[in-house]
């Protein structure tokens, strides 16, 4: 009886929530209900197109001539964005794309990788996200996982598609000056010069789409989604600022979630989105500046590598405009945390989530000033909460546990058949973490990167972050590796500052004089980078293989 009474009350909670969501939605104008035609046309759009090209469809009626996205090729108003998706969409059926067909999109951030996902969504196509940090053996793996029948990439990963049968279908959404196209390649831009720009008749119901996990510690899995709903909006709105019809610069690749997410907000406020092929980081000043961006979406490393240039560099850029920086991705450093606000003032958000549970929390600058690091709290919809390895609830602060979250846009288990661990409705995040007596959440690391040194619990993010704090440390990493006395050890890989000249043995005795003994890495490590992925995600494995030069190298 008592869980029967306690189901009843969590679904009532929920519900409530929810209305609660729905009202954030008016409060930001993104729901009004003084216009239920246009709410109707929204809802029967999101079942049959998807969140991409309804997000594009409704911003074209709501501001035609609006700009949608500026790149190296220039702007496109909404309308433009529409329009062209359209006559993509008709020379996409032509190639024989249909309603259900797998579609891998490998791009990077540019006009052609909105208009495709505009595109595939009108069609009805199933659009697989894939990492543009693919070597061709994990491409060509994960496309037969995913069963593709066609692929739309550009130019510079044309090496890549000889790993995948001659006679699927490929288009080239971008091509790089100096390119030789392929014989019996089309274009993108040939599609839409060839084609009507009218709507095709929609489909009968969206067709979904995957966002790849990481991939940090083997193949990268597949997280589909079918389709979200408005609540899944209120996620991204309740606690980030968004702009409302202005401009942001997004250098977060849009193939992941994070940039994927926030673009696709950035379309329901009819905001400019400003996109780079690569990431620079002063280019990327120079694009806040002269756009007057008021938004920066980003991963820690790059956002790092922002605050860690030359102030005469910066100051070459007038960044006034910005109002706000996101990140996520990876975990943010205390460190990082304080150069931000003292670089370009009290705006970082640090969204803490993942592919499988999306947002979990959002730490505002508020949060961040008084806990720097911290992931913040939940935003509506959210929840989240920690159990121990038994799977019971822990309810006391400062207490290290399991992180689950409750999330208003879940995926549905992975394309392989697995899925994340649930408990009490709650999905796993794979981390683990704490509640400070402010009820500010802290992620403390991943449960696998947790090692047992000499019978002691021991997480690498708490030395690296550490080891951040120093001002002649550029980048760090702590991994665990095999050690036949104490059965795992700490190994700690440096990427020093520019001239800063330093020495294992002082960097063990720093640690020792802020850490317990057996937080002390037993070896440490100077290389020019660390391992990272295209979202800047830190490639551990990697670093656990590392093998040190010998004495003689």
């Amino acid at each position: 009886m008592p869980s029967v009474l306690h189901s009843a009350q969590q679904r009532l909670s929920h519900t409530a929530e929810a209305l609660r969501g729905l009202r954030r939605l008016r409060e930001l104008g993104l729901s009004d209900p003084t216009k239920p035609l246009e709410t109707i046309q929204l809802l029967r759009d999101a079942k049959v197109f998807g969140p991409p090209a309804t997000a594009i469809r409704r911003a074209a009626r709501t501001w035609p001539d609006r700009p949608a996205l500026a790149d190296e090729r220039g702007e496109l108003t909404y309308s433009e964005l529409d329009r062209q998706s359209d006559a993509l969409a008709r020379g996409l059926q032509r190639m024989g794309i249909r309603p259900g067909t797998v579609v891998a999109v490998l791009a990077r951030d540019h006009r052609g990788l909105l208009l495709t996902m505009g595109a595939l969504g009108k069609l009805g196509a199933r659009m697989a996200l894939m990492n543009t940090g693919f070597a061709k053996p994990q491409f060509a793996q994960v496309c037969e996982r995913e069963n593709v029948k066609a692929v739309l990439h550009d130019s510079e990963f044309l090496g890549l598609l000889d790993a995948l049968p001659p006679e699927l279908p490929r288009v080239l959404i971008w091509v790089d000056d100096g390119t030789e196209i392929p014989d019996g390649v089309t274009t993108l831009d040939a599609l839409i010069g060839a084609n009507a720009q009218t709507p095709l008749p929609a489909p009968k119901k969206a067709g979904g789409f995957i966002i790849l996990t990481s991939g940090t510690t083997g193949l990268p899995k597949g997280a589909p989604r079918e389709r979200t709903g408005p609540l899944a909006t209120v996620q991204m709105v309740d606690r980030i600022d968004f702009p409302r019809g202005g401009t942001m610069v997004i250098v977060s690749p849009i193939f992941h979630s994070t940039g994927f997410g926030t673009w696709l907000t950035c379309v329901a406020f009819g905001n400019k989105v400003v996109l780079a092929r690569r990431f620079n980081a002063e280019q990327t000043l120079r694009l806040i500046a002269e756009h007057g961006a008021e938004m920066l979406v980003a991963v820690p490393t790059m956002l790092h590598r922002m605050v860690e240039l030359d102030p005469a560099i910066r100051e070459k850029y007038d960044t006034s405009s910005l109002k706000a920086i996101v990140i996520a991705g990876s975990a943010l450093s205390p460190e990082l945390s304080v150069r931000t606000a003292e670089v370009f003032g009290p705006v970082l958000f640090n969204l803490y989530g993942s592919t499988e549970c999306a947002v979990a929390t959002v730490a505002r600058p508020e949060d961040l000033a008084i806990a720097p690091g911290t992931a913040g709290r939940a935003p509506l919809t959210c929840e989240v909460v920690l159990f121990d390895q038994d799977g019971r609830r822990i309810l006391a602060k400062n207490v290290k546990g399991r992180i689950f979250i409750r999330s208003g846009s879940p995926f549905q288990g992975y394309t392989d058949g697995r899925h994340k661990e649930i408990i009490e409705g709650y999905m796993s995040s794979g981390d683990t973490g704490h509640f400070d007596d402010r009820g500010l959440l802290f992620v403390d690391g991943r449960d696998d990167d947790m090692i047992v040194s000499g019978g002691e619990n021991v997480f690498p993010q708490e030395v690296e972050n550490l080891l951040l704090e120093r001002p002649d440390v550029f980048d760090a990493a702590v991994v665990g590796v095999d050690d036949a006395e104490f059965g795992k050890r700490l190994r700690a890989f440096i990427v020093p500052e520019p001239g800063a000249e330093l020495d294992p043995d002082e960097v063990k005795a720093y640690v020792k004089g802020n850490l317990a003994r057996y937080k002390v890495p037993r070896d440490v490590f100077f290389l020019e980078d660390l391992p990272r992925n295209a979202t800047g995600k830190l490639l551990r494995k990697q670093l656990v293989e590392y093998e040190a030069p010998s004495p003689g190298r």
